[in-house]
């Protein structure tokens, strides 16, 4: 049986020379940690759904610069397409309204928390663009 292929889109929000992490405080993969994003809606461009999504997660506004990779990564329940942006804060001060934790990673040293398995691919793609 096929499995139902869900799309959404990452924001990598930079701030000088560290990327932000935040960890998922429910669902099967909580406290995994993520590049905040989410489901890109009917009509929606990506760039859209990602300033909507981090406004609703984060209240904040976001620059969205330039596209970074797309990740296909098949979970045992589903198949995920993620397109990744770099993205900016533009305004607001990144209040977690949905997630546990977050955290500014230096980009040279991304792997000290326990990424999604999808999100491992954004770190690799940022790895390669350095």
């Amino acid at each position: 049986m096929k499995k139902k292929t869900i799309k959404v889109v990452a924001a990598i929000i930079r701030k000088d020379n560290t990327v932000l992490a935040t960890q998922r405080g429910y669902g099967d993969y909580k406290d995994w940690w993520e590049f905040p994003g989410g489901k890109i809606e009917p009509g929606e461009t990506p760039e859209a759904a990602l300033a909507r999504e981090i406004k609703e997660e984060l209240d904040s506004e976001i620059a969205v610069e330039q596209y970074l990779t797309t990740v296909e990564h098949d979970y045992p329940e589903f198949h995920l397409s993620m397109d990744c942006y770099w993205c900016e804060v533009k305004s607001g001060k990144l209040t977690m309204l949905e997630h546990e934790a977050a955290k500014w990673l230096p980009l040279d040293n991304l792997r000290q928390v326990n990424w999604l398995p999808a999100d491992v691919k954004v770190v690799e793609a940022i790895e390669k663009s350095q």
